[in-house]
Formats: structure tokens, sequence, C-alpha cells
């Protein structure tokens, strides 16, 4: 009877350095969609609510919305740190 090959463990070496590089490479790429959306867009709005009052059968709440602006220089700081990212990396 042969005896069936099994694989070697220890000579299978796991590799966090590409682990880490496919990370820095997805963070690189998160940063540049970011920076592009905050360059289309200019800001995003959200609603809120604030008061809400309860007298009887009677309810009352306050929505506000919010705007947030996102700066020029937030989204080209993003796109630049994310081309950075994806030149540098060893």
């Amino acid at each position: 009877m042969k005896k069936e090959s099994q694989p070697d463990i220890k000579s299978h070496k796991f590799s966090y350095s590409g682990v880490i590089m496919n990370a820095v490479r997805i963070l690189a790429i998160a940063l540049i969609v970011a920076g592009v959306l905050g360059l289309a867009y200019g800001g995003f709005s959200y609603t809120k609510e604030t008061q809400e009052v309860k007298l009887g059968s009677f309810e009352l709440s306050v929505k506000n919305k919010e705007t947030v602006d996102i700066p020029i220089w937030a989204g080209v700081g993003a796109i630049a740190a994310g081309v950075l990212l994806l030149i540098v990396r060893k």
C-alpha cells in the first residue's frame, strides 16, 4: 500500500505582511473614494429628532434638518493620502 502524501504544515508560512499590505491598499482606496465623494457632493444632511412631548394621547416631536459641509481641503487631503498609501507601500 502507498502512503498518502500529506502536506507539510511546517513548510507553509503565513505571511502577515501580505495581509497588512492588502489592508493598507483597501484603506487607500477607501480614502480616495471618500475624497472624491466629498468633492463631488460638498456635504450631506440628516434629520435629527430633538424634542418629544407626550401629554396623554397627544404627542409632539420636532425634527431638525442638520447639514454637514465637507471642506474642499478635506476631500483633496483624503485623495492625496490615499494616493500616497498606494504609491509608498512596499
